[in-house]
């Protein structure tokens, strides 16, 4: 029975650490994008789709995590990811995340596409740079509306 006890305690410790449902470091210059393959360079607008098992999806830009999350089953995933532009490195969750699309913020699939943590930031750098705002759900509308235009 002791046994039996040991086993079980065991047990769920692994299931609790092989599904852990968070993010995982960036390894910059090393790491590959999954979508487009390029490798993750630009620690300002990397992204990450964390399924709900616990696998980590790593992408150099939030465009190409949109992209790639059309070719998956999105009930699976449990969290999706960006560098905050205000902290480089910082992955936060992009769905309550504010993005800014500016001409004038270069980003490495060329959408110019930054996040940002909170909407204050946001603004502070639409008004310094010009763009537009967008909530995670605005912005997928925005590359459906976007993607529609080029499959016609």
């Amino acid at each position: 029975m002791q046994t039996l006890k040991h086993y079980s305690i065991i047990a769920l410790l692994f299931l609790f650490f092989c599904c852990n449902v968070s993010p995982k470091p960036i390894d910059y210059g090393s790491d590959g994008c999954y979508f487009c393959k390029m490798t993750i360079v630009d620690k300002v607008h990397a992204a990450e789709i964390v399924t709900k098992k616990g696998k980590v999806y790593k992408f150099d830009a939030t465009e190409c995590m949109i992209n790639f999350k059309d070719e998956f089953d999105t009930t699976e995933i449990g969290l999706y990811l960006s560098n905050n532009y205000s902290e480089p490195e910082e992955l936060i969750d992009a769905t309550k995340a504010t993005f800014l699309i500016s001409e004038n913020i270069s980003s490495p699939m060329g959408a110019f596409l930054s996040a940002f943590k909170n909407r204050a930031d946001a603004e502070n750098t639409k008004a310094e740079k010009t763009g537009a705002l967008f909530t995670w759900e605005e912005l997928l509308i925005y590359f459906k509306d976007k993607s529609d235009v080029y499959n016609q």
